[in-house]
């Protein structure tokens, strides 16, 4: 049993070449109810610097974390106590937006794989296999993937959570600002 969990990056942007990013994990401690899901405290997130001191931006897709998405940026704090960088709050968006699904039956995976791939988002698989974090970039159709991952749903093969949906998504699919 873990007390965390960690992803690795899906994707960075541009660096210069011959010079990697170099990235940092930033401890996101989970609500109560999340945690005992997660069988874990805190998820751990890669992250890049920005030029403004104690802010990062998310260099993975979160698993469990809720309201953050690539490419956010987020204010941290250093915990001494602890040794690592911790989450502070949320400062602005990418346009980038989380959804995560979890796999019911096993014939789900390959039509959930030939669907992402069609749509041309990038994700994440947790060590079970069955949960799976999906990236989904400003210039992807979230309409129609989302109608088609509800199709999926609907069947009963996975379970969906859109766990961060940028400003225009909300807007284009009339949420308000709290279904961050």
């Amino acid at each position: 049993m873990s007390s965390e969990t960690s992803s690795a990056p899906n994707g960075a942007e541009s660096v210069p070449a011959g010079k990697p990013e170099r990235l940092y994990k930033v401890a996101f401690d989970l609500p109560d109810e999340i945690a005992d899901w997660a069988n874990a405290s805190s998820e751990r997130l890669w992250t890049g610097k920005t030029s403004v001191q104690m802010e990062v931006q998310v260099r993975n897709t979160p698993f469990y974390v809720k309201g953050i998405a690539f490419g956010d940026i987020v204010r941290v704090r250093a915990d001494h106590e602890r040794r690592e960088l911790v989450f502070e709050e949320f400062v602005s968006e990418a346009g980038h937006s989380t959804v995560r699904i979890i796999i019911k039956e096993d014939d789900a995976r390959s039509v959930v794989d030939d669907m992402l791939r069609s749509f041309k988002v990038s994700w994440e698989i947790d060590a079970s296999g069955f949960l799976w974090a999906i990236d989904v970039p400003p210039h992807v159709d979230y309409s129609s993937m989302r109608a088609a991952l509800l199709r999926v749903a609907g069947e009963g093969k996975i379970g969906i959570e859109e766990g961060a949906l940028a400003r225009a998504r909300r807007d284009e699919l009339g949420l308000s600002e709290s279904d961050r």
